[in-house]
């Protein structure tokens, strides 16, 4: 008797995706000029690096698309058993992002304070946890017991998954926002965080057996990269419009979205506690995916409290204009961080799905080697021909 084969609805979150870089790429244009006529414009700033009056609200675009590209998915049989068996997390998703966007719509245009957009992003993430997209389990290398001795998974009590849950939620759509500085910056970074998800949420799809109840965490993704897709042409250097902090938010919740409901499927995978990486794998994707924002934002709250500022005070010290400063032009500096996001990304994806750990890990050194070279180039070339590097004159 023949064995059936799995068939992965791969076609059909790639249909989602491309719904939502299409939709994307459309509203651009009329939201720009809604943003130009209600004053949603983001004029040059001594910390900026754009040097003329550009509008944002290009995340009310990408709201767009990710609603449509869900509406999509919702019409496609087989990726319909998403929302049969995961309702109220992708509506509760949603709400969440609408949430986040419209307090992004409003600081883009009226300047909030810090505290307010805090206050919005906890309650965000308070959404996500009331529609059941919360941290369950963690693995703990302790603990075993019998035969199996490698670890032991920690259920965590209500009150644990929701701190975690928020914590990460809030420190992601800070991450975000915090990166975006330079003309397609975020929308990169966020759509290569979200095509790594996307590909470690089809791998969990692979390992239950096609098992429906874990399509949301791949649909989130998907949505989310064909969102970020879409817009990008109209923001890379030099950028027509900025996707704002409606963008920004939008990237980092549902970004945690995407990583804590594929760390809920744990349980369900019914992994082995002597497979590791297995157990540990959302959170190395969450850490490799979101390591440069994450960074950025670590550097940034260090940097300034030591000086006695707010946490939230702009300055002109990020990654990419240290970039900037070693000589990098605006556009070789943002793909630079697309190249190091990218290999511990795609990497950490790797090492987490495949068999041959080997491969994947030397592949993956490779990769990070290629990205300190390149890195390194125009200092060192700078260095030899002119001497000490200076920064470039405004």
């Amino acid at each position: 008797m023949a064995v059936p084969t799995l068939v992965l609805p791969i076609r059909e979150f790639l249909l989602t995706g491309l719904t939502a870089t299409v939709v994307t790429f459309l509203l651009v244009g009329p939201v720009r000029v809604l943003a130009l006529r209600l004053g949603a414009v983001a004029w040059p700033r001594k910390r900026d690096v754009h040097v003329t009056p550009t509008p944002r609200w290009g995340g009310l675009a990408m709201l767009g698309g990710v609603l449509a590209g869900v509406g999509m998915a919702y019409q496609l049989p087989a990726l319909r058993l998403a929302f049969d068996n995961n309702a109220s997390e992708v509506g509760g998703v949603l709400l969440a992002a609408l949430l986040l966007a419209a307090v992004g719509a409003l600081d883009d245009r009226y300047d909030l304070d810090a505290l307010t957009k805090f206050a919005g992003q906890t309650t965000a993430a308070g959404v996500l946890v009331i529609f059941g997209v919360q941290w369950t389990v963690f693995f703990v290398p302790w603990g075993g017991s019998g035969s199996d001795e490698s670890g032991s998974l920690l259920i965590l009590g209500q009150e644990q998954g929701v701190l975690l849950t928020v914590l990460l939620t809030v420190a992601l759509v800070n991450a975000m926002n915090f990166v975006d500085g330079l003309d397609g910056l975020a929308a990169g970074v966020g759509g290569i965080a979200a095509a790594a998800v996307g590909l470690f949420a089809i791998g969990l799809v692979g390992r239950v057996g096609n098992d429906p109840s874990v399509y949301s965490p791949a649909l989130i993704a998907a949505v989310l990269a064909g969102a970020c897709l879409g817009f990008l042409p109209h923001n890379f250097n030099p950028a027509r419009i900025f996707m704002g902090d409606s963008g920004s938010m939008l990237i980092g919740v549902l970004l945690a979205a995407a990583t804590t409901s594929a760390s809920g499927k744990i349980s369900i995978i019914g992994a082995d506690t002597r497979d590791v990486l297995a157990l540990f794998a959302p959170l190395i994707v969450l850490a490799a995916v979101v390591f440069v924002p994450l960074l950025d934002l670590l550097m940034a709250v260090v940097r300034r409290t030591r000086k006695g500022l707010s946490p939230f005070s702009p300055d002109k010290m990020h990654l990419h204009h240290r970039l900037l400063e070693i000589g990098h032009s605006q556009r070789r500096a943002v793909l630079l961080i697309y190249l190091w996001a990218g290999v511990l990304a795609f990497g950490a994806v790797a090492l987490a799905l495949l068999d041959d750990v080997t491969v994947a890990a030397w592949t993956t050194g490779l990769g990070l080697l290629v990205a300190v070279i390149a890195t390194a180039v125009p200092a060192e070339r700078r260095r030899t021909r002119n001497g000490p590097v200076r920064p470039p004159i405004p």
